[in-house]
């Protein structure tokens, strides 16, 4: 089978990509800073999705507690906000919303209060995960830091690279289920999304698994190579949760896309809907489990 790529999709898919390892290398108030946009737009997206189905959701006041919750993290992460602070800016902004639509001339309907404290967490909390794993710099999680050239590049910090990890497994799930699914495909995975097939997503996880087995090789976990492959895998599980997640949301609002901001790609939240959920599972892992993996 001859496989097809589109142009404009491969040119803005590029430029997304060399974008994100711009702002990854950056790090810092720039990395942070780039993420609020992305949900700032994906939330405009997302609420488009939900007011086609007739929901009616905070839309400005999860917006400003979107980029409240960000900003709440990455002070955070730098020691400029206690973690208490931090950690209550996600329950008060849900009781904001609530009263938001308490105030308004038609009162808020139970859809419309899921709608908004689902994007809260969908595109607030979820996407935060990014900037804990960018500050990630525990650095008694690996001895093997120095393999990838940190003496050289001082500039690769241990959370640049645990964020580059965890971006390339996601590629690599992604690119598995589409290159791995056309050539092999035959039996498909879920009527909510026709195009996705059994095969791709076993192609999908074993790309992952084998991004995440190098990975876990090259930072010298203890049982790194079972380790890393076991975080490839719930990597591209929840890679495709993220996928299909969307893909549910876009057909019961009757839509192919959920916007056009990408050639190629649609819109933003189309995009990046793998992204979602997979930073809290790289984060938590890293975090629960590797202190019983040091060598």
């Amino acid at each position: 089978m001859t496989l097809v790529f589109p142009r404009k999709r491969l040119l803005s898919g590029l430029g997304a990509g060399a974008f994100g390892v711009l702002v990854v290398g950056l790090g810092g108030w720039w990395f942070a800073l780039a993420l609020g946009v992305i949900v700032h737009l994906a939330l405009l997206e997302f609420f488009r999705m939900a007011q086609f189905t007739g929901i009616r959701p905070a839309t400005k006041t999860t917006l400003v507690a979107c980029q409240l919750l960000l900003l709440s993290t990455q002070l955070c992460a730098e020691g400029g906000l206690p973690a208490e602070i931090s950690a209550a800016v996600l329950p008060l902004s849900g009781a904001a919303i609530c009263g938001w639509l308490l105030l308004q001339p038609v009162t808020g309907s139970i859809a419309d209060i899921a709608a908004s404290i689902f994007g809260l967490f969908y595109l607030g909390f979820l996407p935060s995960h990014w900037l804990r794993l960018r500050n990630f710099n525990d650095l008694d999680l690996t001895s093997g830091v120095h393999l990838l050239g940190q003496d050289l590049f001082p500039m690769f910090d241990l959370g640049m690279l645990i964020t580059f990890m965890a971006c390339l497994m996601i590629v690599a799930s992604d690119m598995g289920s589409y290159f791995l699914g056309r050539i092999f495909g035959r039996h498909s995975l879920s009527p909510i999304s026709p195009g996705k097939t059994i095969e791709g997503a076993i192609g999908g996880l074993l790309c992952a698994m084998s991004i995440g087995a190098f990975s876990g090789q090259v930072f010298q976990w203890k049982y790194g190579f079972l380790f890393g492959a076991l975080l490839g895998a719930l990597v591209a599980l929840f890679a495709l949760v993220g996928d299909l997640t969307e893909s549910m949301m876009k057909r019961n609002a009757g839509l192919k896309d959920s916007g056009d901001a990408l050639p190629g790609h649609g819109g933003i939240l189309d995009r990046i809907d793998s992204y979602l959920f997979t930073p809290a599972v790289v984060y938590y892992a890293l975090a629960l489990i590797m202190p019983f993996l040091r060598n």
